[in-house]
């Protein structure tokens, strides 16, 4: 059967709007139609996503969120629920890292010495981040039956990366939790309330940008390493991952939960041989 991804009469929910990632999936949830509620860690830092959605014609409101304050969370969710009434998308886009919680190229900061408090830090942030959102944020997804959850995995849940110990920890915590609460929400409360979670490649971040690029946009020799390792032969682009997650979101992956989808340029599929 034919369909089109029409949102207009769905009310969105996204942690870490404010990002690159997090911001051109709430401004392509807005363009769909959605009304959009954009959290940050501060309302200035959502209301810079809210207001472009605001000045092209959209629906969006800035929230500030600390996603791991549940006070937070809960103040949001009646926020949204006092506006429009119902949450009916969520999407965990919320992460990050500590370059403290990452070993060093030169091994000075290693396995044996690496800082507790920076991988606790960005452990957290990542995967109870997600948690805790769908905790207080899907609660009305189940109380009426219906609801799409999409979370943010990465390519280092299913092939760790060097250097990257918690985080790539934590994302693979997210792919499990996405088939666990899949099943979950569906047994437990109602089968057309999905799970879903998206794995991004290699895309250009304030997370990663110093990592990969020099300052004049020049690849590090890390950098270097993944596009070698990427079929594709570059870097994605923020609106690239926007196709997967409207199609999660809409009528046409009715059927689909419990899936972690990569939009990665083949990287996930490369062994370097």
């Amino acid at each position: 059967m034919p369909y089109t991804i029409d949102l207009s009469d769905k009310v969105a929910a996204v942690t870490g709007g404010s990002g690159v990632l997090g911001s051109a999936m709430c401004k392509a949830l807005a363009a769909a139609g959605a009304t959009v509620a954009v959290m940050g860690t501060t309302r200035e830092r959502a209301a810079s996503t809210s207001d472009a959605i605001l000045a092209d014609g959209g629906k969006a409101m800035p929230l500030a969120v600390n996603v791991l304050e549940r006070d937070t969370l809960q103040a949001a969710r009646e926020a949204i629920l006092s506006v429009s009434g119902n949450i009916d998308i969520l999407i965990n886009c919320a992460g990050g890292n500590d370059a403290r919680a990452m070993t060093s190229p030169d091994n000075a900061r290693n396995l044996f010495n690496i800082d507790q408090d920076a991988l606790q830090w960005t452990f957290d942030l990542n995967f109870f981040g997600t948690l805790l959102a769908c905790q207080e944020l899907a609660q009305p997804m189940a109380e009426a039956g219906q609801g799409v959850i999409v979370n943010i995995s990465s390519m280092a849940a299913q092939r760790p990366l060097t250097r990257v110990l918690a985080y790539a920890a934590a994302k693979a915590g997210i792919d499990n939790f996405t088939r666990w609460l899949a099943v979950y929400l569906a047994q437990e409360y109602n089968p057309q309330i999905r799970v879903n979670a998206i794995a991004p490649g290699f895309f250009i971040t304030e997370q990663n940008r110093l990592i990969v690029s020099n300052e004049d946009g020049s690849l590090k020799p890390r950098g270097q390493q993944i596009v070698d390792h990427t079929p594709m032969g570059r870097l994605g682009q923020p609106e690239e991952l926007v196709g997967t997650l409207l199609w999660l979101v809409s009528e046409g992956a009715r059927f689909v939960t419990g899936t972690v989808i990569p939009v990665d340029g083949g990287f996930s599929a490369y062994s370097g041989v």
